[in-house]
């Protein structure tokens, strides 16, 4: 056909023509699926179908994007035509379309966890319920595996095992919770996430027009990362596809790490039962990784019972075997991994070459300390999300209210933001107002005349008529820049800002410029067709933390979770904390289900490494304020111990001048040794003694400058050598030179103490 089917390896390229019926695309870590996927997009345009009807699923916007432009450059701007995106963004247009047959207008609010939670807090208040019992987190939880497995207010309250299950867990209440939010946010004109799907499904049961529309618009319908689905995604899809059976599913069984979201690994386990005619492909080369890395991770998902049949192997070099880091604590990890990179970068790799993956992200801690105290840039990902920041919720929520001014939400963050002499107390009694008279909060707001009296009354007053002022803007057409920026200066925000000069409010006005900036860069967007203010939120509403870019300097040490590090890929990645109870974790032990989802978590972790891999773990560290003593995990014995090489790191002394941290307990590197697999205190090797180098007598550090290749060299710990390669490094120059006792070492001058013999 095309040249690019020339590229794709035997399998590849049977999973990109075959169009017609459903099909499974099984696809291994690293097995080029974006290429496959794209590709299959682009054959199925050229063979005729019309980009209108073709729906793609992907699980971030920004894999959508990247795809988009791929398939863009092979077919060109038909692409633009595709159905591309999220579950959430897809069905949130859906939604916007033809959710007025379930009774909201189509700018309905997105409510994120932040405003959920808000809101059940203060449903649990007016309840007179003690917040300590029903905690918001838990309750929210609860209230969305719900809605993941179909299951509404109405059903839940009708339910006695559910009524019998919250009375033992001490939470009687929950089923009137639910409703009671479910109610709230419908008087709203909001959806949280979760409903986005949850009112798919009741979209598509209810109104069969509507479903039929669907299924005739969309003839093929591709879901990516299929593993990671839920019972509500699932049902959508095959609904979709139920008239065309031209569903095809790509992902890993291996990958399945999300079922505290409610992704079912069933969905992809048991997909053939659905679709008996089924095709399915397996992309088994991975093209990431060296060979040692890939066995390696093999041999650590083959202990895993309930898995989809593959062998994935790898064409590219063996590869280094993967390191075993012992330290004696969690600071001692910190500090030996930061020094494995920093010796790593004098190899010449880049900041941006490694990754630290934790299981929690409290770990970070130690790293943090350690990278920082030696200078090395690094950047934290799923951290504080820009989005989440308070002067950035604060212009949103009159941004949301502008446009909904059912969204209680908005309207309870900004009627004292900033201060207007508007309390709390003021608040609750125009909420229950509007409780009491059966109309929305604002109607209430917009008259509060006819309510309430004095100078209160004429705040309420002067922020309704802002906010009208704001709506007149919007109705008139303007765009979402022309409208966010009147919006941030008469409100009073970027004043307020400005004002204050600490460091933390520089850092707040920069941050909103930053936000006016980027819906500047919405409006200039030529593919943006609708530039309002109303499209504008509903794209911000619907970005996840992979979608958001980072602080513009990639040339940084990524530090992240293991969840979050899915998809990515780093040239050397250390998976640190490996020991049990914190990896596997400890909430992850009480059956095979939970312990083999682990396992798969630590197989991506692996996964992530492209030529080098370090695993490392602690003897002793801080849980709690409590100094614990830790066992090593079990998943460093099952792998297969032919890919794997141990060794307790010490401090290299050559470095001690510049950032001084100070000798561990530990003893130098000894590497290669014989090491017994029979139990967790076989990874604690046995170590011949070491005979250290005794510096001779006359031993004093010369002057390097004028070091030369074939120079004979002393060091105090590594004894005696020849250099071998000389070679400029940040300002300083890198030594390479091979010792008598413990071979080649680079060494850089600046730090280093040599005698010159």
């Amino acid at each position: 056909m095309k040249d690019y089917l020339a590229g794709l390896n035997e399998p590849q390229r049977e999973a990109v023509t075959h169009i017609d019926g459903p099909l499974m695309i099984i696809a291994g870590a690293g097995s080029g699926k974006t290429r496959v996927l794209t590709y299959r997009i682009a054959y199925l345009i050229e063979k005729g179908v019309d980009p209108f009807n073709i729906l793609a699923l992907t699980f971030t916007n920004k894999a959508a994007e990247e795809m988009r432009h791929r398939i863009e450059k092979v077919i060109g701007p038909e692409a633009k035509n595709l159905w591309m995106g999220t579950f959430h963004s897809v069905f949130s247009k859906i939604l916007r379309f033809d959710g007025h047959k379930l009774g909201y207008t189509s700018n309905f609010t997105i409510y994120d966890t932040d405003d959920s939670k808000s809101l059940l807090r203060s449903i649990i208040k007016e309840m007179g319920l003690d917040d300590k019992a029903y905690k918001p987190n838990y309750v929210l939880n609860r209230i969305s595996a719900a809605k993941n497995n179909l299951i509404s207010w109405q059903m839940y309250n009708e339910n006695p095992s559910f009524a019998a299950e919250d009375i033992a867990a001490q939470m009687p209440e929950l089923g009137r919770i639910y409703k009671t939010y479910a109610l709230r946010c419908f008087s709203a004109n909001a959806m949280d996430f979760d409903d986005l799907l949850f009112n798919t499904n009741v979209l598509f049961r209810d109104h069969l027009d509507v479903l039929n529309k669907y299924q005739h618009k969309f003839r093929h319908v591709m879901v990516d990362e299929f593993q990671d689905t839920n019972i509500s995604q699932y049902l959508i899809t095959r609904k979709l596809a139920a008239v065309s059976q031209n569903i095809c599913v790509v992902g890993d069984d291996a990958q399945s790490i999300y079922a505290f979201r409610g992704a079912n690994i069933q969905n992809i386990l048991n997909f053939k039962k659905d679709y008996p005619d089924l095709k399915v492909v397996k992309l088994e080369q991975n093209y990431r990784s060296t060979k040692n890395i890939v066995n390696a991770a093999n041999s650590v998902i083959a202990k895993n019972k309930a898995q989809l049949e593959k062998n994935i192997f790898s064409d590219n070099e063996e590869g280094e075997k993967i390191e075993v880091i012992r330290a004696m604590s969690d600071n001692e990890e910190g500090r030996l991994i930061a020094h494995e990179i920093f010796e790593g970068r004098l190899r010449g790799l880049k900041n941006s070459d490694f990754a630290i993956l934790y299981r929690t992200n409290a770990q970070s801690r130690a790293f943090e300390e350690a990278l920082r105290k030696i200078d090395i840039p690094y950047r934290i990902i799923g951290g504080l999300s820009f989005y989440q920041r308070k002067e950035i919720k604060d212009i949103l929520a009159y941004l949301r209210f502008t446009v909904n001014q059912q969204d209680e939400e908005a309207f309870k963050r900004i009627i004292n933001t900033p201060k207007r002499g508007i309390g709390d107390t003021s608040v609750a009694k125009i909420i229950v107002l509007a409780s009491e008279h059966q109309t929305s909060i604002w109607n209430i707001v917009s008259n509060i005349q006819f309510y309430m009296e004095g100078r209160t009354a004429n705040a309420v007053a002067g922020f309704a008529d802002l906010i009208k002022s704001y709506t007149v803007m919007m109705e008139e057409g303007k765009d979402a820049h022309t409208l966010a920026m009147h919006v941030a200066k008469t409100s009073g925000l970027l004043h307020e800002l400005y004002m204050d000069k600490t460091v933390e409010g520089v850092a707040r006005h920069e941050n909103v410029q930053e936000l006016l900036n980027s819906i500047r860069s919405f409006v200039d967007n030529d593919e943006n067709e609708d530039k309002s203010l109303s499209s504008f939120l509903q794209t911000v509403s619907l970005l996840t933390t992979a979608d958001e870019d980072d602080d513009g300097d990639a040339e940084k040490v990524t530090l992240m979770t293991i969840h979050g590090a899915k998809g990515l890929e780093f040239k050397h990645v250390f998976v640190v904390g490996l020991e049990e109870n914190l990896f596997p974790s400890q909430m992850m032990l009480k059956s095979r289900d939970d312990l083999e989802e682990e396992r798969r978590l630590f197989y991506v972790a692996i996964t992530r490494a492209e030529k080098q891999l370090t695993l490392s773990y602690a003897q002793q560290r801080y849980t709690w304020g409590k100094l614990t003593y830790c066992e090593p995990s079990r998943f460093l014995e099952e792998i297969d111990s032919r890919y794997l090489r141990f060794g307790d790191k010490g401090i290299p002394q050559t470095f001690e001048p510049s950032f001084a941290p100070k000798k561990q307990a530990t003893r130098p590197v000894v590497i290669g040794e014989p090491v017994k697999r029979a139990s967790a205190n076989a990874l604690k090797p046995v170590q011949p003694p070491v005979q250290a180098h005794v510096p001779s007598a006359d031993f004093e550090p010369s002057d390097t400058s004028k070091l030369k290749v074939g120079d004979k060299v002393e060091h105090q710990k590594f004894g005696f050598g020849e250099v071998k390669k000389l070679e400029a490094f940040s300002g300083s120059t890198k030594a390479h030179i091979l010792f008598e006792r413990e071979g080649e070492k680079t060494l850089l001058l600046s730090f280093a103490k040599l005698r010159i013999l």
